[in-house]
């Protein structure tokens, strides 16, 4: 799988920052933003180092919808389903991106406002 060593993201996924996850398997981890936005803030990664969605191609499709997935399961263990969450992933330093792996953002506990940013 894919790492750069220079990468913060994939660098807690080795465990050498550490992080609190809330969620790990094979292909996806999930931990606690450490400025968080909201007060349920957490970051969803793919362990292979991809650095934003618009590198992903038709081959990424299974990890994907495995990270989404993952994201509605931590969104329900979270307590947030119910009142509602956002998905977030931003591509590129204009849309606020700044760490290059792609990621998610799962935020809820307070309501959200339109438009965003």
């Amino acid at each position: 799988m894919a790492r750069d060593p220079d990468c913060l993201f994939c660098r807690i996924e080795a465990g050498e920052i550490p992080s609190t996850q809330v969620h790990s398997d094979d292909l996806v981890i999930a931990f606690r933003d450490i400025s968080p936005r909201a007060p349920t803030h957490i970051l969803l990664i793919p362990r292979e180092h991809i650095r934003s969605a618009a590198e992903l191609t038709d081959s990424h499709a299974p990890m994907v919808g495995h990270l989404f997935a993952v994201a509605a399961q931590v969104a329900r263990d979270q307590g947030i389903e119910d009142a509602g969450y956002r998905i977030v992933t931003n591509i590129g330093r204009g849309a606020g991106q700044t760490v290059d792996h792609l990621h998610l953002h799962l935020m809820g506990g307070r309501p959200m406002t339109w438009p965003p940013g």
